[in-house]
């Protein structure tokens, strides 16, 4: 997986999951959150193609979804691109 914060990849053993509490070690930023599941999608309703998954408030803070699923994808590009995506997920921009 990768980190969302820094972009850098993160080696998980086979068969590990990222824990609750688990931290970047280049950046410190939090693992187990909704930016670095593969169900984020910020177009999608409450931001997750996950159905049954809880509402969560801060996407870039580690949370207890049980449905945390590590994404194999790279973060999306500079700080920009990242701004620019969620204008368009919020106006719908299609």
């Amino acid at each position: 997986m990768r980190c969302f914060s820094c972009n850098r990849a993160v080696t998980l053993a086979s068969g590990e999951r990222v824990g609750f509490r688990d931290t970047c070690d280049a950046c410190g930023a939090d693992l187990h959150v909704c930016r670095s599941c593969t169900h984020h999608d910020p177009a999608a309703y409450n931001e997750c193609r996950e159905p049954n998954a809880e509402r969560v408030g801060d996407r870039e803070r580690a949370n207890r979804c049980d449905y945390f699923s590590p994404d194999e994808r790279p973060a999306a590009g500079s700080a920009g691109d990242r701004s620019r995506a969620q204008l368009d997920a919020l106006f719908r921009k299609r």
